[in-house]
């Protein structure tokens, strides 16, 4: 676990929903269901916080792809090509 989702977890106890907005943001479906669950009682909204921090890792923003000849240029560099 990253260094930023053990800091939602931290934030999470105290305020699950506003674990989940920074985790999620504040339009995805995931804030809405701990809103209503942190509503109905603090231990809900609370697993729920935890269940989409470990659901969702935090990855540095990098772009994982397993194909190393995937890239934004789709013209190949040919080296050697007298054309």
């Amino acid at each position: 676990m990253h260094a930023h989702d053990w800091f939602l977890v931290f934030i999470a106890i105290f305020v699950p929903p506003v674990a989940v907005w920074l985790k999620r943001g504040i339009r995805s479906k995931d804030f809405v269901i701990n809103l209503l669950l942190f509503f109905l009682g603090f231990f809900p909204g609370l697993i729920h916080a935890l269940y989409v921090i470990s659901k969702h890792p935090y990855t540095d923003h990098i772009r994982l792809s397993t194909n190393p000849l995937e890239e934004s240029n789709s013209n190949p560099v040919v080296y050697g090509s007298l054309a």
